[in-house]
């Protein structure tokens, strides 16, 4: 198995929680973004920035993966087409993505989406805090140590 980051919008509360698993556990990690992102300084992270542009880091991420790699992103189409090539998923906030709940998750977006090019005003996403941070600790953990978990 190997782990797959999008660095894009990736919490800085995350990077010693995900530093911590990659090095206990030596998990191959791709972290992908169209910056400079640091995780952490360790052996098993590799590093790739991609061009600026829609889907460009989605993409490179999508052509690496094999079945039962994980991505850990917050794009909701990203995790669906993880989903598609039977790849697990996570949120920034533990939210483990399934075949059961990513077209809800995906209605929802796009609802948003509408929403918000008929110019009415959305609310963003909560700001990212410690609880959230704990959240996502726990349902990693959960995942590693589960049957899904293969290194």
């Amino acid at each position: 198995m190997k782990l797959f980051i999008d660095g894009d919008a990736f919490p800085n509360l995350l990077k010693p929680i995900i530093l911590r698993a990659i090095e206990k556990l030596q998990l191959p990690t791709l972290v992908v973004a169209n910056k400079k992102i640091v995780i952490g300084n360790s052996t098993h992270i590799e590093y790739l920035i991609v061009e600026q542009g829609a889907d460009e880091a989605d993409n490179k991420i999508v052509e690496r993966l094999n079945e039962n790699d994980l991505v850990i992103t917050a794009d909701i189409p990203l995790a669906n087409r993880c989903l598609e090539k039977n790849v697990y998923a996570i949120d920034h906030r533990g939210e483990i993505y399934t075949h059961d709940n990513i077209k809800h998750y995906l209605a929802i977006r796009n609802l948003m989406q509408e929403i918000r090019e008929s110019g009415e005003q959305t609310k963003g996403p909560k700001p990212f805090g410690a609880k959230d941070a704990q959240q996502f600790a726990n349902a990693l953990n959960k995942f590693l140590q589960s049957s899904h978990f293969k290194s």
